[in-house]
């Protein structure tokens, strides 16, 4: 693994697949104990509906064979974007948080929220993900308890907020410093930067975007400070990371210690 003396991050952590945005390995971040969380064990990407058959290859080259997908059926079903069957791969749909959070009106809602307060609207968000995608992030904390030996990837639709907070969940859990987690959330602008001009001409032709630009522009951000207060929430409100997992997806200190010692070298 090559490592950025600059910022200290896996370089390069995206991995070029065809038709994916957003992807990148969750590894090779540096614990407070010493320890190194395995790379190229566990991606995050985006939606993968638009996948080429060269993309294809390519995915199937990293050895992935689960994928869990954090999008909503009615996400799926107005942007059309059903996940291809793919050889070898099995597709775990598991939808988490933000319930009806995708009709015009309750876009229309969040997206003011956004322009008046950015900071604030993504706490707000970000603590109904918490407190609604616990079935959703159990599957995926099982699965990485039972199955280490199964490379997997997570995504969303732009792989941000909803796989952003149970990729925020594990890096903690595994005892990953903040300032790893705050760099690999910041990440994501860069993720998403090739795919930027394409996503924007879609969406500037849909009313319910195009009527509130700005805020739709700050709901598409993940900046550093975002993921600091983020931090500050999970330690009051849940008790951590370890707290949350105990609290809210009921594992148990057993449980957590097998994933560590799943993930970290």
């Amino acid at each position: 693994m090559i490592v950025n003396s600059e910022s200290s991050l896996p370089y390069p952590p995206f991995v070029d697949i065809e038709g994916v945005i957003n992807m990148r390995s969750v590894g090779g971040y540096a614990t407070s104990t010493g320890g190194v969380v395995k790379p190229n064990v566990i991606y995050r990407s985006g939606d993968i509906s638009s996948i080429t058959e060269r993309g294809r290859g390519q995915f199937s080259a990293l050895g992935v064979n689960v994928v869990f997908d954090f999008r909503a059926d009615s996400e799926i079903k107005d942007y059309d974007s059903a996940t291809p069957a793919m050889q070898g791969v099995k597709i775990i749909r598991a939808p988490a948080g933000i319930q009806n959070a995708f009709d015009p009106a309750s876009i229309a809602i969040r997206l003011k929220k956004w322009q008046i307060d950015e900071l604030q609207a993504f706490l707000n968000t970000y603590e109904e993900i918490l407190d609604t995608a616990t079935e959703a992030f159990r599957t995926v904390f099982i699965h990485l308890r039972d199955h280490p030996d199964q490379p997997c990837l997570i995504h969303c639709t732009a792989g941000k907020d909803r796989t952003g907070m149970f990729v925020t969940l594990l890096l903690m859990v595994l005892g990953v410093e903040d300032r790893y987690i705050i760099d690999e959330y910041a990440l994501t602008t860069v993720g998403l930067a090739p795919s930027m001009p394409h996503l924007l001409h879609k969406l500037q032709k849909m009313p319910v975007f195009r009527e509130n630009w700005e805020g739709l522009l700050n709901m598409g951000s993940s900046k550093p400070e975002t993921m600091v207060a983020t931090l500050r929430l999970i330690r009051a409100k849940y008790d951590g990371a370890e707290g949350y997992l105990k609290t809210q997806l009921n594992l148990d200190d057993e449980d957590i210690e097998k994933i560590r010692g799943n993930y970290l070298v």
